[in-house]
């Protein structure tokens, strides 16, 4: 029999593209047939912070938009300042996956996992081959369309 599992994942999840999809796909086949995957949404001044604009969309927005997704079966609004205990406490997650591009928080949660002998399997996942790769670069996108008009 098959056991299933909490796996948790995060992201700003600011502009939602394949990338995304397959990212949360992923991250729920390692939930197993019947686990469950949590979205840690990032918050308004997180995003600020680690991206260096607004985001597109609200906290509030992207969680919703999240929750309609086939692979997504709760999320939450990420604490500010980043919570990993809090987060922890929360969820109890069996995986906590991160994205390829997700190498410092990951290298972070780590830390805090050795550092008070947290024990959760760590997963990064995978690079698919699709356009766009980020939001950001939907970003670029969009403003490079608006310069050819």
């Amino acid at each position: 029999m098959v056991k299933s599992r909490t796996v948790l994942t995060t992201g700003a999840f600011d502009i939602l593209h394949l990338g995304h999809m397959l990212m949360l796909k992923d991250a729920k086949k390692l939930a197993g047939p019947r686990g469950k995957l949590v979205v840690v949404v990032a918050s308004d001044k997180t995003v600020r912070r680690n991206k260096g604009r607004a985001p597109i969309f609200g906290a509030r927005e992207r969680k919703k938009m999240l929750q309609f997704l086939k692979p997504v079966d709760e999320v939450l609004i990420g604490y500010d300042p980043v919570s990993f205990e809090k987060i922890l406490r929360k969820v109890r997650p069996d995986i906590v996956a991160f994205g390829y591009d997700q190498r410092k928080i990951r290298d972070q949660f780590l830390r805090f996992c050795r550092e008070r002998k947290v024990k959760v399997r760590v997963v990064t996942l995978r690079k698919h081959n699709v356009n766009p790769v980020s939001s950001s670069d939907v970003v670029k996108r969009v403003l490079s369309l608006g310069k050819r008009v």
